[in-house]
């Protein structure tokens, strides 16, 4: 064979290996969800690109004759969901602690159940270590209250014993976890945070706010083997739900330098947003060696996030206005802040100075209220829309702090799960129903052109992007009842508030979170298309999550 000729069959050996490589989608609703929302026949992906999308003829004739061809038999497909905030690999924790939640996530009812799980924890806990559990919730106890000190003595006096509260806000230690950290009846309140006492004035063991972190380090920094199990349980948990890139918010600088060499080994199957923590944005601003250089399409550097308030489920939001029922003889109380609000402004302008997308946790509308008079300071110049600032949470955002968030381009990302793990008790206890019902208003920020995301907050509630978008579309309580009817947002809108949306606050939406040409091919096959039936979107199956091109997640046939 002459060299022309060879060079000749080598190319066209290129162009039918080429073909091989291409897989074409059809014979189902493929959600774009690109500008104009479109819902097309087909979808071609080469490598880890979408290569084609429109009609099954357009599609066949750039696949050419040896593409591979995946039937979807009726089923949907739409871009992988995209976490706009929680905190991975949290939902994997549970490979290592006691799992203390209450219905409708898990089954423990009372402080008895609580306390047999942990002795069961301690058995299994080698002597003298720490004995760990998480996702205690209080208002679902029988007994309508914290676990103290003494009854997590019950448990150990040994070891020391140490839990979080379901909205992670709180925690509660033993009588040996007081004494390990060095605290007593003399030791102050830290700025920002509590250390509960009972009517004699000692240490009760309850934690609250900026008290919670040094039980935090303990519970959420195990060892290696232990962090191993953790990050393969968060990355199955997240496939399975169709989930194809997390975020790690409040990332602590350790796991900022091992970020890239996990994804680089394969030890976890999905992309990752890292949200620092202002602890490491410090420490990179005096002067230590900038966050590390990554795959920018596995792993990258999001916001820095600050937390100004804390959480309404555990009556450490601020508010502008008292709580319904008080937790306590104060009926003026409203929460705190955790930052003061110079502190809060002088972070946000130093932050966004030095280059960086900031994000600050806010659920009470007092601290809404400090957050956009920090961003107000910041972005006066009109910079805000470039900058994408956020605010996590914006639970009890008021229609004119939307607003302000519109004149602004702030980005609220609403955890809006809370309309059905909270929202009876949001009605009942925390908020009464008038402030209930506005809950993570999605529908005023719509009418007011303010672009938003919804997120699980996982661990604090499970990563499942579906029921997510359900609880957006239905606003209904786990009791059944109607929560806010007036801000439901369509399914559709829901759909982009955990895929294009979320990209567009990480800065990635130029390469992930719609089904386009040249963008990444990150997808997920469903049982059915979330346009369908909106009452029964929490009951569609994750049947396939594909990263890259890539299948990272099938799901298991059923049974006979």
């Amino acid at each position: 064979m002459r060299s022309g000729q060879t060079a000749i069959f080598l190319i066209l050996l290129g162009l039918l290996t080429g073909c091989a490589t291409r897989t074409i989608y059809l014979g189902g609703p493929i959600l774009t969800v690109d500008d104009e929302d479109r819902v097309v026949e087909a979808l071609g992906v080469e490598g880890d690109r979408i290569g084609a999308v429109g009609s099954e003829a357009q599609v066949r004739a750039w696949a050419g004759p040896r593409a591979r061809v995946v039937d979807l038999a009726g089923r949907a497909v739409v871009p992988g969901f995209i976490d706009a905030h929680g905190h991975f690999p949290g939902e994997g924790v549970w490979a290592s602690v006691a799992d203390l939640n209450p219905p409708p996530i898990g089954d423990l009812e009372t402080m008895d159940e609580l306390i047999a799980r942990l002795k069961a924890e301690a058995e299994a806990t080698p002597e003298g270590e720490w004995v760990k559990g998480m996702g205690y919730d209080d208002t679902l106890l029988a007994e309508k209250r914290h676990p103290t000190r003494e009854d997590l003595d019950r448990v150990s006096t040994e070891h020391p014993v140490g839990i979080l509260h379901i909205s992670g806000h709180l925690a509660v230690t033993n009588s040996r976890g007081l004494e390990v950290f060095g605290w007593d009846r003399d030791t102050p309140d830290m700025e920002g945070g509590v250390l509960r006492r009972d009517a004699a004035g000692e240490l009760d063991g309850v934690l609250e706010e900026n008290a919670v972190e040094p039980l935090q380090e303990v519970i959420l920094n195990p060892g290696a083997m232990a962090a191993l199990s953790i990050l393969r349980e968060a990355g199955r948990r997240a496939v399975a739900e169709g989930v194809t890139t997390a975020q790690s918010g409040y990332t602590p600088t350790g796991l900022l330098r091992i970020y890239p060499w996990i994804s680089r080994f394969g030890l976890v199957p999905i992309r990752l947003v890292l949200w620092p923590g202002m602890e490491a944005a410090d420490e990179v601003l005096a002067g230590a060696d900038p966050f590390s250089t990554y795959d920018e399409d596995w792993v990258r550097i999001g916001a820095i996030k600050l937390i100004a308030d804390g959480s309404i489920q555990g009556y450490t939001g601020y508010l502008s206005e008292p709580y319904h029922v008080p937790p306590g003889d104060d009926p003026s109380y409203r929460g705190y802040p955790r930052i003061a609000p110079g502190e809060l402004a002088e972070r946000v302008q130093r932050y966004h100075e030095a280059g960086w997308q900031v994000a600050v946790h806010g659920n009470g509308d007092a601290s809404i209220d400090d957050i956009l008079a920090a961003y107000e300071k910041t972005f006066a110049d009109g910079s805000g829309p470039a900058a994408r600032p956020i605010i996590i949470h914006a639970q009890m955002s008021r229609v004119d702090q939307l607003d302000r968030m519109a004149k602004l381009g702030v980005i609220p990302s609403f955890f809006s799960l809370h309309t059905y793990y909270w929202g009876d008790r949001h009605r009942e206890l925390f908020m009464g129903p008038d402030r209930a019902a506005r809950i993570s208003p999605a529908a005023s920020a719509l009418e007011r052109n303010v672009r938003f995301t919804i997120h699980c907050d996982a661990p604090v509630v499970p990563l499942t992007p579906l029921k997510l978008i359900w609880a957006a579309v239905n606003r209904r309580t786990s009791s059944g009842q109607e929560l806010g009817p007036a801000e439901r947002i369509t399914p559709m809108q829901a759909l982009r508030a955990t895929t294009i949306d979320a990209a567009f606050q990480h800065f990635e939406d130029d390469r992930k979170g719609s089904l386009e040409v040249g963008k990444l091919a990150d997808l997920v096959i469903l049982s059915t298309s979330p346009l369908d039936d909106p009452a029964r979107i929490d009951e569609i199956r994750v049947l396939e999550t594909v990263v890259g091109g890539e299948t990272v997640y099938r799901a298991p046939a059923p049974g006979p």
